[in-house]
């Protein structure tokens, strides 16, 4: 009673603000402040406006034909809980720009532009900043334009300060250039470009195995990481292929694989829907990596590791036998190599090992 009678105002209760429900208008006003030049830093001359408005304006590039628009949506999953418990935020913003630009990308697709979507229960401008830090820097690796995003505060939805993220894509391909094409065949040869781990796909499964199986702690440094800790390799972030797709551009060939959820099983099949396809995958061409074999020893079987994880290999892409050696040669610097090659279909699998 007399804690209502203090409370009193004029005969009203006193106003209660929408800060004391747990929302900081002042604290996203900051963050646009803070974020406003990392868009800039993303800028495409395409892009009209900056961050502030309603909506983001984005034209066309220059020189296509018949342009066709290509989109992508992701997050980054379970991956945001070692960077919630490392507090380590710098990268998971380029995690998030690299699964939703790598999927656009095996279509052909040039990058344009990328949104993004921040909740948390408690906005801590730091962190967000960081975290959107990384997302411009993903954008920048990508070549696409950071054009806007939502910060949203949501109190009793998140337990305190801790975050999701998700975004998308959007990006522009000539209408005869879309990938993949209608005429790959058995002899096609099947192009690796190494992963740098686990990317951002089966860390529910990673985290599992090595903070509850193997009860390791986030700064364990077992020797099959070779001198980098479990929280090194559960953070390490996503590639972004871009690079990779703009220096075989005059390359003819045939389909790409962004491998994420579904591993080296479910993705490759993706690119090709011949029926009489499948692919066949050599493992003794490219190395796993010490996070994934660590994994392995905990009981993990063949088959489950290679249907969760990349297994060191987070693009695949096909090209014509002719083509192989000038497109090693063009990938040089994303040490690239002929990892398998497509096979008639036998036994009902769409991929296999070879020697499986």
């Amino acid at each position: 009673m007399e804690r209502a009678q203090m409370d009193v105002v004029h005969g009203s209760p006193m106003a209660l603000t929408y800060k004391d429900a747990g929302v900081d208008i002042d604290a996203g006003n900051a963050l646009v402040d803070r974020i406003k030049p990392l868009a800039k830093s993303t800028h495409r001359p395409e892009v009209l406006g900056g961050i502030g408005g309603f909506a983001a304006l984005c034209r066309l590039p220059t020189g296509y034909k018949e342009p066709i628009l290509v989109s992508g949506t992701d997050g980054v999953g379970t991956k945001l809980k070692t960077a919630l418990a490392t507090k380590r935020h710098e990268t998971i913003g380029i995690d998030l720009v690299a699964m939703c630009v790598n999927d656009v990308l095996v279509t052909g697709a040039e990058p344009l532009f990328f949104l993004d979507y921040f909740a948390t229960g408690a906005l801590d401008v730091d962190t967000a900043a960081t975290v959107i830090s990384g997302i411009a820097e993903g954008c920048r690796q990508s070549g696409c334009a950071l054009v806007g995003g939502e910060t949203a505060e949501l109190p009793g939805l998140y337990h305190g300060s801790d975050y999701d993220l998700a975004g998308f894509c959007v990006g522009v391909v000539e209408r005869t250039q879309i990938r993949p094409r209608t005429d790959l065949v058995a002899g096609d040869v099947v192009i690796g470009l190494p992963s740098a781990g686990l990317h951002s796909n089966g860390h529910s499964l990673a985290r599992k195995v090595v903070l509850e199986v193997l009860k390791l702690p986030l700064d364990a440094r077992p020797e099959i990481l070779g001198g980098a800790s479990v929280a090194d390799d559960l953070i390490r972030p996503t590639i972004i292929y871009a690079d990779a797709f703009r220096a075989i551009v005059d390359v003819p060939w045939k389909g790409a694989a962004h491998i994420t959820g579904g591993g080296l099983v479910e993705n490759p099949p993706r690119v090709f829907s011949d029926d009489s396809l499948a692919v066949e995958l050599d493992p003794t061409t490219w190395e796993v990596p010490g996070i994934m074999k660590l994994i392995a020893t905990a009981g993990v079987g063949d088959e489950e590791m290679r249907r969760t994880f990349n297994m060191g290999l987070g693009m695949l892409i096909f090209v014509p036998a002719a083509a192989a050696e000038r497109t090693i040669a063009l990938l040089a610097k994303q040490r690239a190599r002929v990892v398998g090659r497509l096979v008639p279909r036998a036994g009902g699998e769409p991929s296999r090992l070879a020697g499986a």
